[in-house]
């Protein structure tokens, strides 16, 4: 019995990269494992660790998932009611976000962290692009700096193409499994080449007609880093939700919403429309982002609306 961790699914082959040796093998799924996919649309997902047996052929068959310490999903676009997981048993997500060409909403940074804080995924934000950013742009990342860093998420400022500022970024990746998400055409095959020249990942440009990038990664895979470590690449996300969650448990996932539970007059306070919400008091004040309110509301009605189907 031998033992691996998955570094690409493509769907019905495993790529294992074995745990002493580091060889790589391609493993098929025992079937018994298959029929315990109901919850998610995939079984085995890159990070996770496995036994595996090597048939005569050299292929491999996984024969046991351990458990994960943690992972994190996706909506899938195809059954509303199952989720996808991306990645798992990693240390840390990283959201590679962009002012222009595309531009990340912060709708779609507060799900990803609302998804991170969910999973227990430590989760950093790293803006790239910065060769791009005119004084307007530098304008709007010093205030999505402000916001997301008061609250506890730490924010970085790169260039991936122009190869700027990328020592911060070496010693965040240092001997830890990170996994990298955002929309498509924001760079994160660019910034593994920055960081990992000799993988020369497959990049495109962005589409000049509707500014959006273009997928180029098809698989999430993981990659081991030089200088310690493993980075996961993954697919062009759309849209980042939560699984299994009751419309109630979203406030947990906002920090600054968090800290106030016990500070409002109810304890099933919605943080909506109820008096002597403290929530709401802190927001008239101007000391909770207008924007990440408006993120809040929007998911908890969103689970609201799922839990009602």
């Amino acid at each position: 019995m031998l033992k691996g961790t998955v570094i690409k699914s493509t769907g019905s082959w495993y790529s294992v990269m074995d745990s002493k040796s580091y060889r790589l093998i391609n493993c098929k799924l025992r079937g018994k494992f298959k029929k315990h996919a109901s919850k998610f649309t995939n079984p085995v997902a890159v990070g996770d660790i496995v036994d595996y047996d090597v048939n005569d052929d050299k292929t491999g068959v996984i024969t046991y998932i351990h458990d994960r310490k943690n992972y994190i999903v996706r909506k899938s676009t195809k059954l509303s009611k199952q989720a996808h997981v991306i990645a798992a048993n990693i240390d840390q997500a990283i959201l590679i976000a962009t002012i222009v060409l595309p531009r990340t909403t912060t709708g779609f940074i507060d799900r990803f962290l609302a998804t991170a804080e969910a999973y227990s995924i430590p989760a950093v934000l790293l803006f790239n692009k910065s060769d791009l950013y005119e004084k307007e742009e530098m304008e709007v990342f010093n205030e999505l700096k402000e916001i997301y860093e008061s609250i506890g998420y730490k924010c970085y400022l790169i260039s991936a193409l122009k190869k700027e500022n990328l020592n911060s970024l070496n010693k965040l990746l240092k001997d830890r499994s990170s996994l990298l998400a955002g929309h498509s055409g924001v760079g994160k095959s660019t910034i593994i080449n920055a960081i990992e020249p000799e993988l020369n990942l497959k990049t495109r440009e962005i589409s000049l007609t509707h500014l959006k990038g273009k997928h180029t990664t098809t698989f999430a895979e993981m990659f081991k880093l030089s200088i310690g470590g493993f980075i996961i690449d993954t697919p062009g996300i759309k849209e980042f939700g939560l699984s299994d969650v009751e419309a109630w448990e979203v406030s947990h996932y906002f920090p600054e919403i968090r800290e106030l539970f016990n500070e409002c007059r109810f304890d099933n306070c919605t943080h909506d429309h109820e008096p002597g919400c403290k929530v709401l008091e802190e927001l008239e004040k101007g000391n909770i982002s207008i924007s990440r309110y408006s993120s809040y509301i929007s998911m908890l009605y969103d689970e609201e609306r799922q839990r009602r189907r």
